[in-house]
């Protein structure tokens, strides 16, 4: 009896592991919001660092500075917070200390490159860098369309579950010679349950 006892007991638990919640991200903009939904076991290092962020308020005030229609939306950068627009795109940090940079200045932090197989395709959340491949920081990018000739170069970490039409608005925008939209598109980012999320959408 008690070793039934204990099986069941052991059963449960389980069950209560496996059905346990994972964390979405919610973007929220002028236009409605994105869900994303990450890939720990793709890019364990940058959902991570997404997450940090996201948890410390670092994107919220942020803007997508640079869309482009038929490829991506890109956001993030803290410097887009203020109004001079020639920063927009040359800022950013990572999350924690992931080995690169100085330790002991944060400003220094990077993300090192964690490419796979994941197709960058519609709705794609990708992390945006500079030449240097392990140079990935706060800055990201949703695709409008499919990207196949970035496969492999660039760290795919989610992909929107919802919200692909705020994309399609976004991306249409006024811009500017540097694709920067002239009106401010500004994102606010909060991490709720993936249940939550999509009980939100189908209310």
């Amino acid at each position: 009896m008690r070793k039934t006892f204990i099986l069941i007991f052991l059963i449960g638990v389980l069950l209560m592991s496996c059905s346990k919640d994972q964390k979405v991200a919610v973007i929220s903009t002028k236009f409605g919001d994105m869900v994303v939904e990450f890939f720990p076991d793709a890019a364990p290092k940058h959902v991570e660092n997404f997450q940090i962020l996201a948890e410390e308020g670092y994107y919220n005030g942020t803007t997508f500075h640079r869309v482009i229609p038929g490829f991506m939306i890109q956001g993030g950068d803290p410097n887009s917070k203020d109004l001079d627009r020639m920063n927009d795109g040359t800022g950013g940090r990572a999350g924690k200390f992931f080995g690169i940079g100085r330790e002991n200045d944060p400003e220094s932090w990077t993300v090192p490159a964690e490419f796979n197989d994941t197709p960058h395709q519609r709705g794609t959340l990708s992390m945006a860098r500079s030449q240097n491949i392990d140079s990935g920081s706060s800055q990201f990018f949703i695709c409008h369309d499919n990207a196949p000739f970035l496969d492999g170069q660039y760290t795919v970490f989610g992909q929107l579950i919802s919200g692909i039409e705020v994309v399609d608005q976004i991306v249409n925008s006024e811009r500017d010679p540097r694709d920067n939209p002239l009106d401010r598109v500004e994102m606010t980012v909060s991490l709720v349950d993936k249940s939550e999320a999509i009980k939100n959408e189908n209310n």
